[in-house]
């Protein structure tokens, strides 16, 4: 038997190399090929389907499944190729991606391991040819030239960009601000970006493709193979947020979105538009001869895995590699889900077997598509674990739930943008047939939440970018827009030709509704947008540098500073841990918004640790004693305050020795006498609304002993901000546990006088007195009662009470209440209710 042929065929953009392969694919019995992305995958499968027919061909990636019984064909994304399954032939496309620090372990793993029985090819770059040699001595490797020619055109303004240009940008606030200014300019275009799902850059695609506008908006993500009609490329930057840190693109990453100019035979053109400087010489003469650095380093990761236990996992998973020219890349999402949740007791205690370790990195592998920055992926993967671990399955009611709310269409770009996210999350997880028990149902309506969703996006953004009608007077308007000048003054007014036209408000331009001619309009709001371009980093730098009293909270969860809302609090993994969500601008990218939230969250932080200082204190204190520990943590978990009771849980010698550090066990609550002050209560009752989801009940004026219960508090939230119910009055917790000690005190062994002061030192009237006093466990005994059973006829200067059950102390004569300064006769006397 011959062995298995592994060939590389290696060259720049527009060279036939994915062509040749699906052509040798379809050649043999079977095959499966890997695409970097899911929408080259998706792209590529339809042309299999076109060539072979549905019944023959596959589909799969992290979020589809299309795999018919009699399919002999898999187009994949790179990590779902399915190399359990054996084929003639298979392929890797964008080979060259072995060198990514965070996705190219997957890559180099395929480069090492995945070979077809007859024949296997590499797809990529020049650039992997010294280390394929190396790592892969059995491959024959064949160059093909690109076969039209490609020419930098130098700086070009967005108004002298040629028809079918493409504006390649970094980040949605860039590729909105120029898609908005081209669609003022020249009638419209189309957009295109990662975050879009297959459907919605399709039919974006097809916009321009079908000359419905002439300009296409992208990010990179047009570098990866995806094909269309573009004669010129512009870049409107050359800097890139990498996920980690902002850096300039290489000459090779510029070269791979370049290459989408001209197609075939048809020469193409790249160049620079906006504020993006001109390329150096030396770029450009890399570009145009395709000429660039040789890959030094390729990222591996074990993947023989020991998952004999959590720890020896994560031992397997830091190996280093063993062989020259292959290094470790970053820790991918998976490892670091993993690292995290290997410190959680509860997924230590089900992860009790190979089995279960096994599927605990399965459930750490989903991806983490959201990014919402927060440990929101790490609990999900925590609870599909634990669900898994323990019941087999994911709960029905749970899955459908999840994907219901998400097939929501109502919001705006950026909101359906996440929604969209969020469902290949739960597509991923619906496509685990072994995770759900009606897998075919979840993947039909998570298809359709998202087939709605992508259709909602696409008509956004259609609305936003494409106007069909103007496209004729905003070309006739275009020299007169260039003249006008714009900027924004210290008060955040945006200030056209000396006009004010709006202010900034945080992050959000909010137009001058005086501005009612729809050209006037038009032109003001394209020259008030570029002005904010610039406006926008410099806010961000001002909040990072602005002190902790600037900012503010209010009723409805926003973070206020300079007068303005710019974020939101959301409910984090316990109350004492909100997390912080800016809100959404059209000029931010990834990074500011980034910057902005970690600022914030350290804001909101030292916040928090300065207000709820007492409970850090009585944990120290609490730490050295098993028996302090738990109420100190319950104290925790409830922000200082318990309420409820504490005689059946807590005895005397425990109770002076909570009363020691500072913790009061009462009649009424358990809790710590400092949050009961106005900042640290105001600040519990923000925590409780926001668990609660609701708008921040107004809390009364320092000061007061007793108010009126106020209409429209939650249930619950009295006892919680510290008010205990007295009768028809709310009592001040520490003035409740006080009045109510001093007359158990007085009332141990025997009714006793009732102090004078009490009503004023309850601060309610008299007639509302007994029932007050009734709620907090004593009554008011009739004078001529108490006289006579206590000390014979009534005396004109002596009054008082009996308990109900006739106590009295030693030798029959009725134990007396500490003395008081007033003993005056009083028209009452008070008892204990259960006496």
């Amino acid at each position: 038997m011959f062995p298995a042929r592994v060939k590389a065929i290696l060259g720049p953009t527009n060279t036939g190399k994915t062509h040749l392969a699906i052509t040798r694919l379809l050649a043999h019995a079977s095959g499966i090929i890997g695409f970097p992305l899911r929408l080259l995958a998706r792209e590529n499968y339809d042309r299999m389907v076109a060539a072979k027919g549905a019944r023959y061909v596959a589909l799969i990636t992290g979020e589809e499944k299309i795999v018919p019984p009699e399919a002999r064909w898999f187009a994949c994304t790179v990590e779902a190729m399915p190399l359990d399954r054996k084929a003639e032939f298979v392929a890797v496309d964008e080979i060259q991606l072995c060198a990514d620090p965070d996705r190219g372990h997957i890559f180099t793993d395929r480069l090492l391991h995945a070979r077809g029985l007859v024949e296997t090819m590499f797809l990529g770059a020049e650039t992997i040819r010294p280390l394929l040699q190396r790592l892969v001595p059995q491959a024959e490797i064949e160059t093909r030239p690109r076969l039209s020619q490609l020419e930098y055109a130098g700086p070009a303004k967005l108004t002298r960009l040629p028809p079918r240009s493409a504006v390649v940008a970094f980040s949605a606030a860039e590729v909105y601000a120029i898609a908005e200014a081209i669609r003022r300019r020249r009638g419209g275009c189309a957009v295109v970006m990662g975050r879009l799902s297959p459907r919605t850059r399709n039919a974006q695609v097809a916009l321009y493709q079908n000359r419905e506008v002439d300009f296409l908006v992208a990010t990179d993500a047009i570098g990866m193979g995806l094909n269309m009609d573009v004669d010129h490329v512009a870049f409107a930057s050359t800097q890139k947020f990498d996920g980690h840190r902002p850096r300039p693109l290489t000459a090779q990453e510029a070269a791979q979105i370049a290459g989408r100019a001209g197609r075939g035979m048809r020469d193409g053109s790249f160049g620079v538009t906006a504020d993006c400087p001109p390329l150096a010489e030396e770029i450009v003469a890399k570009i145009e001869n395709h000429q660039f650095e040789a890959l030094t380093t390729l990222a591996w990761r074990n993947s023989s895995l020991d998952t004999s236990s959590i720890d020896a996992l994560l031992d397997s998973l830091a190996l280093a590699p063993n062989q020259p020219g292959l290094s470790r890349g970053n820790d991918a999402t998976d490892h670091i889900t993993l690292e995290a949740l290997s410190r959680d007791p509860d997924v230590r205690r089900l992860a009790s077997s190979r089995a279960r370790v096994r599927l605990l990195w399965e459930a750490c592998q989903i991806p983490d598509f959201r990014k919402l920055a927060d440990d929101s992926h790490t609990r999900l993967a925590a609870k599909i674990f634990g669900h898994l671990a323990e019941d087999g399955s994911l709960p029905n009611d749970w899955v459908a739930s999840q994907i219901a709310q998400l097939g929501n269409i109502e919001g705006d770009l950026d909101t359906l943008m996440s929604r969209l996210s969020a469902i290949r999350v739960w597509t991923y997880v619906a496509a685990r047939a072994d995770w759900v028990r009606d897998a075919t149902r979840f993947q039909s309506e998570a298809r359709a939440a998202e087939d709605a969703v992508s259709d909602a996006l696409h008509e956004r953004l259609t609305a936003r970018f494409v106007d069909r009608r103007a496209a004729h007077l905003i070309r006739r308007l275009d020299e007169t827009e260039e003249e006008l000048l714009s900027a924004v003054n210290r008060k955040g007014e945006v200030v056209v030709e000396g006009h004010p036209v709006g202010h900034v408000s945080g992050f959000v331009f909010e137009p001058d509704a005086t501005v009612a001619n729809e050209d006037e309009r038009k032109l003001v709001m394209r020259a008030a947008r570029r002005a904010l371009v610039g406006e926008m980093p410099r806010r961000v730098d001002a909040l990072e540098a602005a002190k902790d009293e600037e900012f503010s909270l209010i009723p409805t969860h926003r973070i206020v500073w300079d007068g303005a809302e710019i974020a939101r609090l959301k409910p984090g993994p316990t109350p004492d841990k909100p997390q912080v969500e800016p809100l959404p601008s059209e000029f931010l990218d990834g990074a500011q918004r980034e910057r902005i939230r970690a600022k914030l969250a350290t804001w909101l932080e030292a916040m928090l640790a300065k207000e709820f200082a007492a409970l850090a204190t009585v944990e120290e204190k609490a730490a050295e004693d098993n028996t302090l520990r738990g109420p100190a943590f319950r104290l925790r978990e409830y922000l200082g305050l318990v309420p409820g009771g504490t005689e059946a849980d807590i005895n005397p010698e425990l109770r002076q020795k909570l009363k020691a550090i500072g913790i009061r066990a009462g009649r009424f609550a358990l809790y710590l006498p400092e949050v009961l002050k106005p900042k640290p209560m105001a600040l519990r009752a923000q925590l409780w609304a926001l668990k609660a989801e609701c708008i921040v009940p107004t809390l009364p004026g320092g000061g007061l002993v007793s108010i009126q219960p106020p209409e429209g508090w939650p249930r619950g939230f009295a006892e919680t901000m510290g008010w205990v119910q007295a009768g028809p009055v709310l009592l001040r917790l520490d003035v409740a546990e006080r009045v109510a000690g001093e007359l158990g005190h007085l009332t141990r062994r025997t009714p006793a006088m009732l102090p004078p002061d009490v009503a004023s030192r309850l601060g309610v009237k008299a007639d509302a007195l007994p029932a007050v006093l009734a709620t907090l466990g004593f009554r008011l005994l009739p004078v001529d009662a108490l006289a006579e059973d206590a000390f014979g006829p009534p005396s004109p200067t002596m009054v008082g009470a009996r308990r109900e059950d006739g106590h009295r102390g030693r030798h029959g004569q009725p134990r007396h209440g500490r003395p008081q300064r007033d003993r005056r006769p009083q028209p009452a006397a008070a008892a204990p209710q259960d006496g």
